[in-house]
Protein backbone atom coordinates (compact mmCIF):
# COMPACT_ATOMS: atom_id res chain seq x y z
CA UNK A 1 0.00 0.00 0.00
CA UNK A 2 1.92 3.06 -1.20
CA UNK A 3 0.19 5.50 1.14
CA UNK A 4 1.63 3.86 4.27
CA UNK A 5 4.90 5.68 3.56
CA UNK A 6 3.04 8.96 4.15
CA UNK A 7 1.77 8.01 7.62
CA UNK A 8 2.83 10.25 10.52
CA UNK A 9 5.17 8.68 13.10
CA UNK A 10 3.32 6.40 15.50
CA UNK A 11 0.21 5.94 13.36
CA UNK A 12 -0.41 2.22 12.72
CA UNK A 13 -1.70 0.70 9.49
CA UNK A 14 -4.65 -0.66 11.45
CA UNK A 15 -6.25 0.37 14.72
CA UNK A 16 -8.21 -1.82 17.14
CA UNK A 17 -10.95 0.02 19.08
CA UNK A 18 -10.90 -0.48 22.83
CA UNK A 19 -14.70 -0.87 22.92
CA UNK A 20 -17.36 -2.64 20.88
CA UNK A 21 -19.88 0.20 20.93
CA UNK A 22 -20.09 3.96 21.01
CA UNK A 23 -22.08 3.68 24.25
CA UNK A 24 -19.24 1.72 25.85
CA UNK A 25 -16.83 4.48 24.75
CA UNK A 26 -18.94 7.03 26.62
CA UNK A 27 -19.38 4.85 29.71
CA UNK A 28 -15.62 4.31 29.94
CA UNK A 29 -14.98 8.07 29.64
CA UNK A 30 -17.56 8.83 32.35
CA UNK A 31 -16.04 6.22 34.68
CA UNK A 32 -12.48 7.46 34.13
CA UNK A 33 -13.20 11.17 34.67
CA UNK A 34 -16.76 11.76 35.96
CA UNK A 35 -16.09 15.42 36.75
CA UNK A 36 -14.60 16.20 33.32
CA UNK A 37 -16.75 18.63 31.32
CA UNK A 38 -18.62 16.65 28.67
CA UNK A 39 -20.11 19.72 27.00
CA UNK A 40 -19.77 23.50 27.08
CA UNK A 41 -22.72 25.46 25.71
CA UNK A 42 -22.37 29.24 26.11
CA UNK A 43 -22.46 29.73 29.92
CA UNK A 44 -23.62 26.17 30.62
CA UNK A 45 -21.25 23.29 31.42
CA UNK A 46 -22.22 19.65 32.03
CA UNK A 47 -19.92 16.95 33.45
CA UNK A 48 -19.71 13.37 32.23
CA UNK A 49 -21.35 12.14 35.44
CA UNK A 50 -24.23 14.61 35.08
CA UNK A 51 -24.74 13.72 31.40
CA UNK A 52 -24.77 10.04 32.33
CA UNK A 53 -27.46 10.65 34.99
CA UNK A 54 -29.50 12.84 32.63
CA UNK A 55 -29.52 10.20 29.92
CA UNK A 56 -30.42 7.54 32.53
CA UNK A 57 -33.52 9.52 33.51
CA UNK A 58 -34.50 10.08 29.90
CA UNK A 59 -34.08 6.36 29.25
CA UNK A 60 -36.36 5.61 32.20
CA UNK A 61 -39.23 7.79 30.94
CA UNK A 62 -38.82 6.53 27.38
CA UNK A 63 -39.03 2.94 28.59
CA UNK A 64 -42.14 3.73 30.62
CA UNK A 65 -43.57 5.16 27.42
CA UNK A 66 -43.03 1.86 25.61
CA UNK A 67 -39.68 2.47 23.89
CA UNK A 68 -38.08 -0.94 23.27
CA UNK A 69 -34.88 -2.36 21.72
CA UNK A 70 -34.78 -1.68 17.99
CA UNK A 71 -37.12 1.33 18.24
CA UNK A 72 -36.06 4.58 16.64
CA UNK A 73 -35.64 7.91 18.41
CA UNK A 74 -35.69 10.82 15.95
CA UNK A 75 -33.86 14.02 16.93
CA UNK A 76 -34.93 17.28 15.24
CA UNK A 77 -32.77 19.79 17.15
CA UNK A 78 -29.99 22.28 16.70
CA UNK A 79 -26.59 21.61 18.33
CA UNK A 80 -27.70 21.49 21.96
CA UNK A 81 -26.78 19.35 24.99
CA UNK A 82 -30.17 17.60 24.70
CA UNK A 83 -28.82 15.93 21.55
CA UNK A 84 -26.18 14.12 23.60
CA UNK A 85 -28.58 12.99 26.33
CA UNK A 86 -31.15 11.74 23.82
CA UNK A 87 -28.53 9.78 21.86
CA UNK A 88 -27.23 8.04 24.98
CA UNK A 89 -30.75 7.32 26.27
CA UNK A 90 -31.72 5.61 23.02
CA UNK A 91 -28.57 3.47 23.07
CA UNK A 92 -29.08 2.52 26.70
CA UNK A 93 -32.44 1.05 25.66
CA UNK A 94 -31.05 -0.74 22.61
CA UNK A 95 -32.55 1.85 20.28
CA UNK A 96 -31.43 3.63 17.12
CA UNK A 97 -30.98 7.39 16.74
CA UNK A 98 -32.45 8.98 13.60
CA UNK A 99 -31.03 12.43 12.88
CA UNK A 100 -33.15 15.08 11.15
CA UNK A 101 -31.98 18.39 9.71
CA UNK A 102 -33.67 21.21 11.71
CA UNK A 103 -33.92 23.17 8.45
CA UNK A 104 -36.32 20.54 7.08
CA UNK A 105 -39.90 21.64 6.70
CA UNK A 106 -43.08 19.59 6.69
CA UNK A 107 -42.64 17.97 3.25
CA UNK A 108 -39.08 16.82 4.02
CA UNK A 109 -39.88 15.82 7.60
CA UNK A 110 -42.84 13.74 6.46
CA UNK A 111 -40.65 11.67 4.13
CA UNK A 112 -38.20 10.88 6.92
CA UNK A 113 -40.90 10.03 9.45
CA UNK A 114 -42.58 7.72 6.96
CA UNK A 115 -39.27 6.00 6.22
CA UNK A 116 -37.81 5.63 9.73
CA UNK A 117 -41.13 5.32 11.63
CA UNK A 118 -39.68 6.50 14.96
CA UNK A 119 -41.32 5.69 18.26
CA UNK A 120 -40.34 9.09 19.66
CA UNK A 121 -39.50 12.48 18.14
CA UNK A 122 -37.53 15.10 20.09
CA UNK A 123 -37.67 18.54 18.49
CA UNK A 124 -37.28 22.25 19.12
CA UNK A 125 -40.39 23.95 20.40
CA UNK A 126 -40.20 26.39 17.48
CA UNK A 127 -40.28 23.49 15.02
CA UNK A 128 -43.05 21.72 16.90
CA UNK A 129 -45.14 24.88 16.66
CA UNK A 130 -44.32 25.78 13.05
CA UNK A 131 -43.88 22.43 11.28
CA UNK A 132 -45.80 19.66 13.03
CA UNK A 133 -49.29 21.17 12.51
CA UNK A 134 -48.61 21.26 8.75
CA UNK A 135 -47.63 17.63 8.31
CA UNK A 136 -49.86 15.74 5.84
CA UNK A 137 -52.55 13.67 7.53
CA UNK A 138 -51.09 10.44 6.13
CA UNK A 139 -47.67 11.02 7.75
CA UNK A 140 -46.38 8.47 10.26
CA UNK A 141 -46.99 9.84 13.76
CA UNK A 142 -44.51 9.04 16.54
CA UNK A 143 -46.08 7.73 19.71
CA UNK A 144 -44.57 10.64 21.61
CA UNK A 145 -43.29 14.09 20.56
CA UNK A 146 -41.06 15.82 23.10
CA UNK A 147 -40.24 19.51 22.69
CA UNK A 148 -37.16 21.39 23.86
CA UNK A 149 -37.10 25.17 24.34
CA UNK A 150 -34.76 26.81 21.86
CA UNK A 151 -33.23 28.90 24.65
CA UNK A 152 -32.83 26.03 27.11
CA UNK A 153 -29.73 25.48 29.30
CA UNK A 154 -28.11 28.89 28.77
CA UNK A 155 -28.90 32.41 29.91
CA UNK A 156 -27.13 34.64 27.38
CA UNK A 157 -29.85 34.44 24.71
CA UNK A 158 -27.46 35.85 22.12
CA UNK A 159 -29.63 37.85 19.67
CA UNK A 160 -27.48 36.60 16.79
CA UNK A 161 -29.06 33.20 17.44
CA UNK A 162 -32.11 33.59 19.64
CA UNK A 163 -33.83 36.73 18.35
CA UNK A 164 -37.63 36.69 18.43
CA UNK A 165 -40.15 35.43 20.93
CA UNK A 166 -39.99 31.70 21.71
CA UNK A 167 -42.74 29.58 20.21
CA UNK A 168 -44.75 27.20 22.37
CA UNK A 169 -46.26 24.19 20.63
CA UNK A 170 -49.84 23.18 21.42
CA UNK A 171 -49.97 20.64 24.27
CA UNK A 172 -51.82 18.28 21.94
CA UNK A 173 -48.80 18.10 19.64
CA UNK A 174 -45.84 17.91 22.01
CA UNK A 175 -44.83 17.30 25.62
CA UNK A 176 -42.19 19.52 27.18
CA UNK A 177 -39.18 17.25 27.65
CA UNK A 178 -37.68 18.94 30.69
CA UNK A 179 -41.04 19.08 32.48
CA UNK A 180 -41.64 15.41 31.63
CA UNK A 181 -38.31 14.48 33.17
CA UNK A 182 -39.01 16.62 36.21
CA UNK A 183 -42.13 14.60 36.99
CA UNK A 184 -40.13 11.37 37.17
CA UNK A 185 -39.54 9.95 40.69
CA UNK A 186 -35.98 10.51 41.86
CA UNK A 187 -35.24 6.78 42.11
CA UNK A 188 -36.74 5.81 38.75
CA UNK A 189 -34.44 3.82 36.50
CA UNK A 190 -34.76 1.95 33.24
CA UNK A 191 -34.41 -1.80 33.02
CA UNK A 192 -31.40 -2.10 30.74
CA UNK A 193 -31.51 -4.58 27.86
CA UNK A 194 -28.34 -6.22 26.61
CA UNK A 195 -25.76 -3.54 25.69
CA UNK A 196 -25.37 -2.64 22.01
CA UNK A 197 -23.25 -4.99 19.95
CA UNK A 198 -20.69 -3.91 17.36
CA UNK A 199 -22.95 -4.60 14.38
CA UNK A 200 -26.06 -2.99 15.87
CA UNK A 201 -27.16 0.22 14.20
CA UNK A 202 -26.26 3.32 16.22
CA UNK A 203 -27.51 6.02 13.82
CA UNK A 204 -29.69 6.30 10.75
CA UNK A 205 -28.27 9.29 8.88
CA UNK A 206 -30.03 10.44 5.73
CA UNK A 207 -27.84 11.29 2.78
CA UNK A 208 -28.27 14.62 1.03
CA UNK A 209 -29.63 13.21 -2.22
CA UNK A 210 -31.04 15.65 -4.73
CA UNK A 211 -34.22 13.88 -5.76
CA UNK A 212 -36.32 10.83 -5.02
CA UNK A 213 -36.81 9.07 -1.72
CA UNK A 214 -34.34 9.62 1.11
CA UNK A 215 -31.71 6.99 1.87
CA UNK A 216 -30.84 6.42 5.50
CA UNK A 217 -27.31 5.10 5.95
CA UNK A 218 -27.22 2.61 8.83
CA UNK A 219 -24.13 3.59 10.84
CA UNK A 220 -23.22 0.76 13.20
CA UNK A 221 -21.50 0.97 16.56
CA UNK A 222 -18.50 -0.71 14.91
CA UNK A 223 -18.42 2.07 12.31
CA UNK A 224 -18.45 4.74 15.05
CA UNK A 225 -15.75 3.27 17.28
CA UNK A 226 -13.56 2.44 14.27
CA UNK A 227 -13.61 5.92 12.78
CA UNK A 228 -13.18 7.74 16.10
CA UNK A 229 -10.29 5.49 17.14
CA UNK A 230 -8.63 6.06 13.75
CA UNK A 231 -9.13 9.84 13.95
CA UNK A 232 -7.70 10.02 17.46
CA UNK A 233 -4.56 8.22 16.27
CA UNK A 234 -4.30 10.09 12.96
CA UNK A 235 -4.42 13.53 14.58
CA UNK A 236 -2.49 12.45 17.73
CA UNK A 237 -5.28 13.83 19.93
CA UNK A 238 -4.71 13.68 23.68
CA UNK A 239 -7.16 12.52 26.33
CA UNK A 240 -9.40 15.38 27.37
CA UNK A 241 -9.13 17.22 24.04
CA UNK A 242 -11.73 19.96 23.51
CA UNK A 243 -13.65 19.48 20.27
CA UNK A 244 -15.40 22.42 18.59
CA UNK A 245 -18.72 20.99 17.38
CA UNK A 246 -19.66 23.46 14.66
CA UNK A 247 -20.85 20.94 12.05
CA UNK A 248 -24.54 20.15 12.68
CA UNK A 249 -25.11 17.09 14.83
CA UNK A 250 -27.62 15.66 12.37
CA UNK A 251 -24.71 15.40 9.91
CA UNK A 252 -22.16 12.56 9.97
CA UNK A 253 -19.31 15.01 10.72
CA UNK A 254 -21.16 16.32 13.76
CA UNK A 255 -22.07 12.85 14.98
CA UNK A 256 -18.76 11.02 14.49
CA UNK A 257 -16.24 13.81 13.91
CA UNK A 258 -17.42 15.86 16.89
CA UNK A 259 -19.73 14.18 19.42
CA UNK A 260 -18.50 10.57 19.31
CA UNK A 261 -14.88 11.68 18.90
CA UNK A 262 -15.13 13.75 22.08
CA UNK A 263 -16.44 10.70 23.95
CA UNK A 264 -13.69 8.49 22.53
CA UNK A 265 -11.16 10.98 23.90
CA UNK A 266 -12.92 11.60 27.21
CA UNK A 267 -12.94 15.19 25.98
CA UNK A 268 -15.22 18.21 25.98
CA UNK A 269 -17.63 19.07 23.17
CA UNK A 270 -18.09 22.81 22.60
CA UNK A 271 -21.48 23.60 21.03
CA UNK A 272 -22.83 26.86 19.58
CA UNK A 273 -26.50 25.97 18.81
CA UNK A 274 -25.96 26.58 15.08
CA UNK A 275 -23.32 28.09 12.84
CA UNK A 276 -23.09 31.87 13.06
CA UNK A 277 -19.55 33.14 12.32
CA UNK A 278 -19.33 35.73 15.08
CA UNK A 279 -20.75 33.34 17.67
CA UNK A 280 -18.29 30.61 16.66
CA UNK A 281 -15.31 32.96 16.94
CA UNK A 282 -16.49 34.03 20.40
CA UNK A 283 -16.84 30.37 21.46
CA UNK A 284 -13.29 29.62 20.33
CA UNK A 285 -11.96 32.53 22.36
CA UNK A 286 -13.96 31.56 25.45
CA UNK A 287 -13.74 27.76 25.54
CA UNK A 288 -10.38 27.27 23.78
CA UNK A 289 -11.14 24.13 21.73
CA UNK A 290 -8.22 22.30 20.15
CA UNK A 291 -9.70 20.55 17.12
CA UNK A 292 -12.59 20.90 14.69
CA UNK A 293 -13.83 19.81 11.27
CA UNK A 294 -15.96 21.91 8.92
CA UNK A 295 -16.84 22.46 5.30
CA UNK A 296 -14.58 24.97 3.58
CA UNK A 297 -17.51 27.41 3.30
CA UNK A 298 -17.53 27.71 7.10
CA UNK A 299 -13.86 28.76 7.12
CA UNK A 300 -14.55 31.25 4.33
CA UNK A 301 -17.31 32.81 6.45
CA UNK A 302 -15.07 32.92 9.53
CA UNK A 303 -12.11 34.53 7.78
CA UNK A 304 -14.38 37.24 6.34
CA UNK A 305 -15.45 38.40 9.80
CA UNK A 306 -14.09 41.84 10.74
CA UNK A 307 -11.57 42.40 13.52
CA UNK A 308 -10.10 38.89 13.70
CA UNK A 309 -7.45 38.48 16.42
CA UNK A 310 -5.20 35.43 15.88
CA UNK A 311 -4.42 35.27 19.59
CA UNK A 312 -8.07 34.48 20.36
CA UNK A 313 -8.03 31.57 17.90
CA UNK A 314 -4.66 29.94 18.52
CA UNK A 315 -6.02 27.09 20.67
CA UNK A 316 -7.19 25.34 17.48
CA UNK A 317 -4.26 23.26 16.31
CA UNK A 318 -6.09 20.48 14.43
CA UNK A 319 -8.32 22.01 11.77
CA UNK A 320 -9.79 19.79 9.08
CA UNK A 321 -12.12 20.28 6.15
CA UNK A 322 -14.28 17.92 4.13
CA UNK A 323 -17.63 17.65 2.41
CA UNK A 324 -16.63 19.95 -0.45
CA UNK A 325 -13.43 20.54 -2.45
CA UNK A 326 -10.89 22.93 -0.93
CA UNK A 327 -9.38 25.32 -3.50
CA UNK A 328 -5.65 25.73 -2.76
CA UNK A 329 -5.98 29.52 -2.85
CA UNK A 330 -8.64 29.44 -0.14
CA UNK A 331 -6.54 27.14 2.05
CA UNK A 332 -3.72 29.69 1.85
CA UNK A 333 -6.07 32.55 2.73
CA UNK A 334 -7.41 30.69 5.79
CA UNK A 335 -3.87 30.14 7.05
CA UNK A 336 -2.98 33.81 6.49
CA UNK A 337 -6.11 35.30 8.06
CA UNK A 338 -7.00 32.79 10.80
CA UNK A 339 -3.63 31.17 11.46
CA UNK A 340 -4.98 27.65 10.83
CA UNK A 341 -3.41 25.10 8.52
CA UNK A 342 -6.30 23.14 7.03
CA UNK A 343 -5.93 19.38 6.82
CA UNK A 344 -8.00 18.54 3.77
CA UNK A 345 -9.95 15.30 3.90
CA UNK A 346 -12.64 13.21 2.30
CA UNK A 347 -15.46 11.02 3.50
CA UNK A 348 -19.16 10.42 3.10
CA UNK A 349 -22.14 9.66 5.29
CA UNK A 350 -21.68 6.02 4.30
CA UNK A 351 -18.05 6.01 5.54
CA UNK A 352 -18.95 7.47 8.95
CA UNK A 353 -17.07 10.75 8.17
CA UNK A 354 -13.52 11.29 6.88
CA UNK A 355 -11.48 8.26 5.79
CA UNK A 356 -8.97 9.87 3.40
CA UNK A 357 -7.16 12.72 5.18
CA UNK A 358 -3.96 14.72 4.84
CA UNK A 359 -1.23 13.68 7.29
CA UNK A 360 -0.87 16.05 10.22
CA UNK A 361 2.78 16.68 9.36
CA UNK A 362 4.45 17.82 6.16
CA UNK A 363 3.30 20.04 3.34
CA UNK A 364 -0.02 19.92 1.54
CA UNK A 365 0.21 18.05 -1.75
CA UNK A 366 -1.09 19.69 -4.95
CA UNK A 367 -1.43 17.94 -8.30
CA UNK A 368 0.94 19.69 -10.72
CA UNK A 369 -1.35 19.09 -13.71
CA UNK A 370 -4.81 20.08 -12.44
CA UNK A 371 -3.73 22.23 -9.49
CA UNK A 372 -6.12 20.29 -7.23
CA UNK A 373 -5.34 20.05 -3.52
CA UNK A 374 -4.94 16.44 -2.43
CA UNK A 375 -7.53 15.00 -0.07
CA UNK A 376 -4.72 13.04 1.59
CA UNK A 377 -4.22 9.32 2.05
CA UNK A 378 -6.42 6.52 3.46
CA UNK A 379 -6.33 6.49 7.26
CA UNK A 380 -5.67 3.45 9.45
CA UNK A 381 -7.73 0.41 8.48
CA UNK A 382 -9.00 1.92 5.20
CA UNK A 383 -8.32 0.73 1.65
CA UNK A 384 -9.16 2.91 -1.35
CA UNK A 385 -8.73 2.30 -5.06
CA UNK A 386 -9.90 3.72 -8.38
CA UNK A 387 -12.13 1.83 -10.82
CA UNK A 388 -12.84 2.40 -14.50
CA UNK A 389 -16.24 2.31 -16.16
CA UNK A 390 -16.00 -1.46 -16.68
CA UNK A 391 -15.10 -2.09 -13.04
CA UNK A 392 -11.39 -2.58 -13.72
CA UNK A 393 -8.83 -1.26 -11.24
CA UNK A 394 -6.92 1.68 -12.64
CA UNK A 395 -3.28 2.58 -12.24
CA UNK A 396 -1.52 5.70 -10.98
CA UNK A 397 -2.89 9.02 -12.25
CA UNK A 398 -5.79 7.32 -14.09
CA UNK A 399 -9.15 8.96 -13.43
CA UNK A 400 -12.10 6.84 -12.30
CA UNK A 401 -14.55 6.18 -9.46
CA UNK A 402 -13.24 5.93 -5.89
CA UNK A 403 -14.06 2.68 -4.08
CA UNK A 404 -13.62 2.35 -0.29
CA UNK A 405 -13.30 -0.67 1.98
CA UNK A 406 -12.89 -0.75 5.76
CA UNK A 407 -14.61 -1.01 9.16
CA UNK A 408 -15.96 2.55 8.85
CA UNK A 409 -18.17 1.70 5.84
CA UNK A 410 -21.88 1.30 6.59
CA UNK A 411 -23.45 -2.08 5.86
CA UNK A 412 -26.40 -0.61 3.98
CA UNK A 413 -29.34 1.76 3.80
CA UNK A 414 -32.37 1.52 6.06
CA UNK A 415 -34.92 -0.84 4.46
CA UNK A 416 -33.42 -0.39 0.98
CA UNK A 417 -31.82 -3.72 0.05
CA UNK A 418 -31.52 -2.95 -3.67
CA UNK A 419 -29.73 0.37 -3.18
CA UNK A 420 -27.56 -1.24 -0.49
CA UNK A 421 -26.53 -4.06 -2.82
CA UNK A 422 -25.69 -1.61 -5.61
CA UNK A 423 -23.40 0.59 -3.49
CA UNK A 424 -22.20 -1.43 -0.47
CA UNK A 425 -20.78 -4.41 -2.31
CA UNK A 426 -18.65 -7.10 -0.71
CA UNK A 427 -15.67 -5.75 -2.65
CA UNK A 428 -16.06 -2.13 -1.55
CA UNK A 429 -18.37 0.89 -1.42
CA UNK A 430 -18.86 2.72 -4.71
CA UNK A 431 -18.70 6.40 -3.83
CA UNK A 432 -19.85 8.05 -7.06
CA UNK A 433 -16.89 10.43 -6.75
CA UNK A 434 -14.32 10.73 -9.52
CA UNK A 435 -10.63 11.01 -8.74
CA UNK A 436 -7.20 9.43 -9.00
CA UNK A 437 -4.21 8.28 -6.94
CA UNK A 438 -0.64 9.32 -7.67
CA UNK A 439 2.38 7.02 -7.43
CA UNK A 440 3.03 7.97 -3.79
CA UNK A 441 -0.49 7.04 -2.64
CA UNK A 442 -1.99 10.55 -2.47
CA UNK A 443 -5.59 10.83 -3.63
CA UNK A 444 -7.31 13.65 -5.50
CA UNK A 445 -11.00 14.31 -6.18
CA UNK A 446 -11.96 15.53 -9.63
CA UNK A 447 -15.74 15.76 -9.15
CA UNK A 448 -18.99 13.90 -8.74
CA UNK A 449 -20.04 11.70 -11.66
CA UNK A 450 -23.29 13.61 -12.09
CA UNK A 451 -21.58 17.04 -12.07
CA UNK A 452 -19.44 16.48 -15.17
CA UNK A 453 -20.28 18.95 -17.98
CA UNK A 454 -20.25 17.72 -21.58
CA UNK A 455 -19.49 20.69 -23.83
CA UNK A 456 -19.41 19.58 -27.47
CA UNK A 457 -18.00 16.24 -26.39
CA UNK A 458 -15.33 17.75 -24.14
CA UNK A 459 -15.51 16.80 -20.46
CA UNK A 460 -15.37 19.74 -18.06
CA UNK A 461 -15.08 19.07 -14.34
CA UNK A 462 -16.60 22.00 -12.37
CA UNK A 463 -14.01 21.67 -9.63
CA UNK A 464 -11.16 22.73 -11.94
CA UNK A 465 -12.97 25.89 -13.08
CA UNK A 466 -14.01 26.73 -9.52
CA UNK A 467 -10.41 26.54 -8.32
CA UNK A 468 -9.41 29.13 -10.92
CA UNK A 469 -12.26 31.45 -9.93
CA UNK A 470 -11.40 31.17 -6.23
CA UNK A 471 -7.90 32.39 -7.00
CA UNK A 472 -9.31 35.76 -8.17
CA UNK A 473 -8.98 38.39 -5.44
CA UNK A 474 -12.61 39.58 -5.76
CA UNK A 475 -14.25 36.13 -5.52
CA UNK A 476 -15.61 34.97 -2.19
CA UNK A 477 -17.44 31.82 -3.35
CA UNK A 478 -18.02 30.16 -6.70
CA UNK A 479 -19.96 27.24 -8.14
CA UNK A 480 -19.81 25.91 -11.70
CA UNK A 481 -22.59 23.93 -13.39
CA UNK A 482 -23.68 22.94 -16.86
CA UNK A 483 -26.31 24.95 -18.69
CA UNK A 484 -28.12 24.41 -21.97
CA UNK A 485 -26.50 25.68 -25.18
CA UNK A 486 -28.06 25.54 -28.64
CA UNK A 487 -24.71 24.92 -30.35
CA UNK A 488 -22.72 22.87 -27.82
CA UNK A 489 -25.64 21.08 -26.18
CA UNK A 490 -24.22 22.09 -22.82
CA UNK A 491 -21.80 24.78 -21.76
CA UNK A 492 -20.16 26.10 -18.63
CA UNK A 493 -21.97 28.43 -16.24
CA UNK A 494 -20.43 30.03 -13.14
CA UNK A 495 -22.34 31.51 -10.23
CA UNK A 496 -20.21 33.82 -8.09
CA UNK A 497 -20.45 35.85 -4.91
CA UNK A 498 -17.93 38.64 -4.38
CA UNK A 499 -16.02 39.71 -1.30
CA UNK A 500 -17.43 42.66 0.58
CA UNK A 501 -16.28 45.88 -1.09
CA UNK A 502 -14.81 44.05 -4.11
CA UNK A 503 -15.90 44.53 -7.72
CA UNK A 504 -15.56 42.41 -10.84
CA UNK A 505 -17.49 42.06 -14.06
CA UNK A 506 -18.43 38.90 -15.90
CA UNK A 507 -16.01 39.80 -18.67
CA UNK A 508 -13.15 40.33 -16.20
CA UNK A 509 -13.73 36.92 -14.63
CA UNK A 510 -14.06 35.26 -18.04
CA UNK A 511 -10.75 36.83 -19.09
CA UNK A 512 -9.15 35.60 -15.85
CA UNK A 513 -10.31 32.06 -16.65
CA UNK A 514 -9.35 32.31 -20.33
CA UNK A 515 -5.76 33.05 -19.33
CA UNK A 516 -5.62 29.92 -17.18
CA UNK A 517 -7.90 27.32 -18.79
CA UNK A 518 -8.54 25.69 -22.14
CA UNK A 519 -11.13 27.61 -24.15
CA UNK A 520 -13.89 25.00 -23.76
CA UNK A 521 -13.61 25.23 -19.93
CA UNK A 522 -14.10 29.00 -19.74
CA UNK A 523 -17.54 29.95 -18.37
CA UNK A 524 -19.81 31.28 -21.13
CA UNK A 525 -22.34 32.45 -18.55
CA UNK A 526 -21.39 34.17 -15.28
CA UNK A 527 -24.08 35.15 -12.80
CA UNK A 528 -23.56 37.12 -9.58
CA UNK A 529 -25.45 36.45 -6.33
CA UNK A 530 -25.15 37.70 -2.76
CA UNK A 531 -25.06 34.18 -1.33
CA UNK A 532 -24.74 30.77 -2.92
CA UNK A 533 -27.29 28.17 -1.78
CA UNK A 534 -25.94 25.70 0.78
CA UNK A 535 -27.16 22.82 2.86
CA UNK A 536 -26.93 22.89 6.64
CA UNK A 537 -23.41 21.45 6.62
CA UNK A 538 -22.20 24.31 4.41
CA UNK A 539 -21.90 22.40 1.16
CA UNK A 540 -22.79 24.48 -1.90
CA UNK A 541 -25.85 23.04 -3.65
CA UNK A 542 -24.94 23.01 -7.31
CA UNK A 543 -28.26 21.37 -8.20
CA UNK A 544 -30.13 24.54 -7.25
CA UNK A 545 -28.03 26.50 -9.74
CA UNK A 546 -28.63 24.29 -12.74
CA UNK A 547 -31.26 24.98 -15.37
CA UNK A 548 -34.23 22.59 -14.96
CA UNK A 549 -33.63 21.31 -18.49
CA UNK A 550 -30.12 20.13 -17.57
CA UNK A 551 -30.95 18.76 -14.12
CA UNK A 552 -30.99 14.98 -14.43
CA UNK A 553 -29.69 13.85 -11.05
Amino acid sequence: LPWLDQYPPGVPARVVPAHDSALAQFVAAAAAAPDQAAVCYFDYTLSYAALDRWSDRLAAVLQQDGFAPGDRLAIYLQNMPHYLAATLAAWKLGGIVVTINPMNREFELAKLLDDARPHTLICLDTLAAAVLPRLPESTWRPQRVLSVAARALQTRNDPRLFAGAPAVPPAALATDLDAWLGALPADAAATRPAPPQADDTAFIVYTSGTTGQPKGACISHRNVVSVTTAHAAWYALARGTRVLGVAPLFHITGLCGHMALAWALGGTLVLCHRFEPGVVLDAIAEHRPQCTANAITAYIALMNQPGIDHRRLDSLTTVTSGGAPVPPSVARQVEERLGWRILNGYGLTETSSGVVIMPREGESRTDPVSGALSIGVPISGTRVWVEGEQGQRLGHDEIGELVIEGPMVAAGYWQKPQESAESMRADGFRTGDIGFMDAAGWFYIVDRKKDMINASGYKVWPREVEDVLYAHAAVREAAVVGTGDAYRGETVKAVVSLREGATATAEQLATWCRERLAAYKVPRVIDFVDELPKNASGKILRRLLRDPATETA
